[in-house]
């Protein structure tokens, strides 16, 4: 075991089929990232896999059940790197049930919408969590653009 610790993240959209809109949420804590925004979710326990330690800190932190759609891909097996002790897979998500409430960690939520990326990239994020927000709107960009073209 590297001793690396696994964090997991939903990236939650309003659709799987067409996102237009993602949800994001402001942290708490940690002072350093309190009033900064992220992908809700958080660390996978042991012997948990990634994808079960991802729906149970939606619902421990939203109250939400997801659908989980395609991971979004990073450079490493482990993920995007948060730290030199951390990395962050993270999911495009749909919510199945419930309505998205700041249970833990966050103090709010806000639905941005993913056509305009400069209302997602002006948000103060947490700073590991920018390079995935920017590799995810490209990614959703160029699958617009793949079937557009289809």
């Amino acid at each position: 075991m590297s001793g690396l610790i696994q964090v997991v993240g939903g990236a939650i959209v309003d659709s799987l089929a067409g996102p237009a809109r993602m949800l994001v949420a402001r942290r708490t804590a940690p002072e350093q990232f309190a009033g900064l925004w992220e992908f809700p979710g958080g660390k996978v326990d042991a012997g948990e896999e990634c994808e079960a330690a991802l729906h149970r800190e939606l619902r421990e932190e939203l109250g939400i059940s997801v659908r989980l759609g395609p991971e979004l891909p990073a450079a490493a097996a482990t993920g995007w790197p948060l730290n030199d002790r951390a990395s962050m897979r993270v999911w495009l998500a749909e919510i199945i049930q419930g309505e998205p409430q700041p249970l833990e960690d966050h103090d709010a939520l806000r639905w941005v919408a993913l056509t305009d990326h400069r209302e997602v990239l002006d948000l103060p994020w947490i700073p590991a969590d920018f390079p995935i927000v920017e590799a995810l709107l490209h990614s959703l960009s160029s699958q617009e653009l793949d079937t557009r073209t289809r």
